[in-house]
């Protein structure tokens, strides 16, 4: 019976911490963390915690379904080569900064305050490599602007 009870338990704890991943039915994916720089032209630097969206699915994913993010937080969405990015807010609750980056790192276009939930997209305009994604808000507190770096190991030294 101790055998059976051991197991009954087991698979309980596997099932909660499945369904605390699932939250609102969509099993989350663990993303990579590191952190990332942001060097302005007035010679500040912004350091950030950031998790980084590099395959098809994490980046499907992005920051979908969360309610906050720490002040300092990012998410960093990566490709392989250098393309006109699309993005959008469908099911992202937390309003943002998105942050269009070439492959050396410059900032090439920054789209302000994101509405949530929208479904309209959001262009690059240009090949990027990346795209940060910070809270809304954020760009303009701390004066990052078109033109600034952000330091990472995905972009050219």
């Amino acid at each position: 019976m101790s055998f059976l009870k051991k197991h009954l338990q087991h698979a309980v704890l596997v099932w909660v911490i499945i369904l605390a991943q699932i939250g609102t039915g969509v099993a989350q994916i663990v993303f990579e963390k590191d952190t990332l720089t942001i060097f302005s032209a007035t010679g500040n630097a912004h350091r950030f915690n950031i998790e980084i969206a590099s395959s098809n699915e994490e980046r499907s994913q992005g920051l979908m379904y969360r309610k906050s993010m720490a002040v300092n937080a990012g998410m960093l969405f990566v490709y392989e080569k250098p393309n006109n990015v699309t993005m959008w807010m469908k099911n992202t609750y937390i309003p943002l900064d998105m942050l269009f980056l070439n492959s050396e790192g410059r900032i090439v276009y920054i789209k302000e305050n994101t509405t949530p939930h929208s479904t309209k997209t959001i262009s690059s305009d240009q090949d990027v490599i990346g795209v940060l994604e910070l809270n809304a808000g954020t760009a303009f507190r701390l004066g990052i602007k078109i033109g600034d770096i952000a330091q990472h190991r995905f972009f050219q030294k």
